[in-house]
């Protein structure tokens, strides 16, 4: 397809088998995320496939929100953190410290690190979280189990990032599917299927010739294609709300010699400043006052 974005999220059913899945590939939104730091290879792998992950799972998910996926205290690796929004909006950051050898001195770290997978649904105001601990090294399989512990649905998940992409392909069956029960081997077909894909096809095919070459005798219907795109939520309420909860002696701390509290958001770079009368009325009513931010 020429006019293919560059980054999308393709739903589809594999209706022989009683399977629905999900295609999510990220170059210009992985280049955005990838760009705000200078991550190590092995950090910048783990980040990019847990960003293309936070997609993925929103493509089976109603909701008016966001999904995002936290990982802590990963050995070195103090937060990773992945979003995507209903809205098509993605957006990730990790911090570290110190030297990181490769995938499993992180998720195989020790105590064990914890998965937290958290939907924030704007409408409702509600907010539901899973979190379970990071008890095997290979991110694919942990995403694997949480589904089918928490949301009791077989689940295969397959990820990979390189060459200026990141990308996932999640397959889940069907509760209650006549096609399923009819065939008992199909679970079992459709993921022996899925675990011949390569990490070069998942970052470069065409999702049609993607899903022809791994599924063509499942009768894959294949949806149309959603839009992804870096983007933040960040805002200057929010940023004095967060000052806010500081409370008044902590914030007035901050300020600088130019009498402005400058904070950066570290997911998109935009600044935001307070002057001693924004503070004031920030305090005063807990509502900041409106002014340009600057990105870089």
């Amino acid at each position: 397809m020429s006019d293919l974005p560059n980054d999308f999220l393709h739903r589809f059913e594999l209706e022989r088998a009683g399977v629905r899945g999900v295609l999510v590939r990220l170059t210009d939104s992985w280049d955005q995320v990838r760009g705000r730091a200078e991550y190590p290879p092995a950090l910048a792998d783990l980040l990019g496939r847990t960003l293309a992950a936070s997609a993925l799972f929103t493509g089976n998910v109603k909701f008016d929100g966001a999904l995002s996926i936290q990982i802590k205290n990963a050995g070195p690796v103090n937060l990773l953190f992945a979003e995507c929004g209903s809205d098509g909006q993605v957006r990730g950051l990790a911090r570290w410290a110190g030297d990181l050898a490769d995938e499993s001195s992180m998720l195989g770290a020790q105590p064990a690190p914890l998965l937290a997978i958290t939907i924030d649904n704007r409408t409702s105001g509600q907010r539901y979280q899973g979190l379970v601990p990071v008890e095997d090294a290979h991110l694919a399989t942990l995403f694997e189990r949480y589904f089918e512990r928490s949301e009791q649905l077989p689940t295969r998940v397959v990820l990979a990032c390189g060459d200026g992409s990141c990308a996932g392909l999640m397959l889940q069956r069907l509760p209650g599917s006549v096609h399923a029960e009819d065939d008992a081997d199909a679970w079992n077909r459709v993921g022996h299927l899925l675990a011949s894909a390569r990490a070069n096809e998942l970052l470069t095919v065409a999702p049609e010739t993607l899903l022809y070459r791994l599924f063509h005798e499942e009768n894959v219907r294949l949806h149309a294609a959603q839009p992804l795109r870096f983007g933040c939520s960040c805002s200057r309420e929010r940023v004095a709300a967060m000052l806010h909860s500081l409370g008044r002696s902590e914030a007035e701390a901050a300020l600088r010699d130019d009498g402005q509290v400058e904070v950066t958001c570290e997911f998109c770079n935009t600044q935001y400043r307070f002057d001693r009368v924004d503070l004031e009325q920030v305090f005063r009513s807990g509502q900041d006052m409106p002014a340009a931010p600057t990105q870089h």
